[in-house]
């Protein structure tokens, strides 16, 4: 499921952007049809001109009949009535350089979960770059000793106090899959005040004792969510 808002707060319609000759989400939906992970591979958005740019180039879209905060809440109920759902894999719509080998590693977490001790995974990357780092729309994550999420924050989590003391610094990449009934949970749960303070919804799992299982992904690749970072994929991509 990839779900995507054409009213974005940072860089509005930037989905519907020019990327080497296609929409931002026509490549990330051809991007995650081409990995052959998934029974099936759907746009969920709320937006008329998104619905009908996936349609009319073959793909498979569903409107959203509410509106809604997060994609999670957007998955949901676009799943609500698959009863054949076992594992839900949302790809974000402004990763178009989403690829194959760090999707396989996470729904093999869940081939090697058979006491289903975990609710979901999701996907962070190293960084080393301070500017990054403190960047309030990188998305840091900490973790425990066997990669489970501690807390996400826009902040520099952990704050390096101790300068001496070597951190690693990992970013969280907007790629999940979750077991359908964590996310169905997620869609009844209210939101709580730390994801209303970070903006951040994979929190509101924490904040409900969900544990999501981090997977180190070595591919940085690029999330648009400005100007700047659609030129950047644009030369990438050549």
């Amino acid at each position: 499921m990839i779900p995507a808002r054409y009213k974005a707060s940072r860089f509005p319609g930037k989905l519907m952007q020019n990327l080497a000759g296609k929409s931002v989400i026509l490549r990330t939906y051809e991007a995650t049809l081409n990995t052959n992970l998934f029974d099936d591979v759907f746009v969920v958005t709320d937006s008329d001109i998104i619905y009908d740019e996936i349609v009319n180039n073959g793909g498979k879209a569903i409107m959203s009949i509410k509106e809604h905060e997060c994609g999670s809440d957007r998955i949901a109920e676009a799943i609500e009535t698959m009863d054949d759902v076992d594992i839900v894999v949302n790809v974000q719509g402004d990763e178009p350089f989403t690829e194959i080998a760090s999707l396989k590693k996470l729904i093999a977490i869940f081939d090697n979960d058979p006491s289903k001790e975990v609710d979901l995974a999701s996907l962070m990357v190293h960084i080393q770059d301070w500017e990054e780092i403190t960047n309030p729309n990188t998305v840091k994550v900490i973790v425990d000793k066997a990669n489970f999420a501690l807390y996400f924050s826009r902040s520099p989590i952990p704050f390096p106090r101790d300068k001496e003391v070597s951190v690693k610094y990992y970013k969280h990449k907007g790629v999940y899959a979750f077991r359908r009934q964590a996310l169905l949970d997620f869609y009844q749960f209210p939101m709580l005040q730390l994801e209303a303070s970070e903006k951040i919804e994979c929190i509101r799992y924490l904040e409900y004792g969900k544990k999501i299982k981090m997977v180190e992904s070595y591919v940085q690749g690029v999330e648009i969510d400005t100007p700047e970072d659609l030129e950047l994929a644009n030369k990438l991509w050549k």
